[in-house]
């Protein structure tokens, strides 16, 4: 009688269903190469200006009607750096079952 190995996660903490190989990608904060499966994805949409200098912007514009562009960036975690700069959190054994992600704010 072999006694079966424990498991973590259903998906062993991948998002590899089929697939044999992913490719590796950067971790944005430490370099790290992660495979881009398993890394934490953060979308972020943010304006290129900071809220305080967009009035001023805004009143030496000749352009009154002009929106300024915004910055868009998606950033890769490697899992270490995700549970350090708390963008993740470690949870219990029947929290981690619960696979829906959770409620977000619209951004804005």
């Amino acid at each position: 009688y072999l006694s079966k190995m424990t498991k973590k996660r259903r998906n062993g903490g991948r998002n590899k269903n089929g697939r044999g190989h992913v490719k590796f990608v950067r971790c944005s904060n430490c370099g790290r190469c992660c495979p881009k499966d398993k890394s934490i994805k953060k979308f972020i949409i943010r304006n290129i200006v900071e809220a305080a200098a967009l009035r001023d912007i805004g009143d030496q514009s000749v352009y009154k009607s002009y929106i300024l562009p915004k910055l868009y960036v998606k950033l890769h975690y490697c899992v270490s750096c995700a549970i350090h700069s708390k963008v993740v959190r470690n949870r219990s054994r029947e929290d981690r079952r619960i696979r829906t992600p959770p409620v977000r704010g619209i951004p804005g």
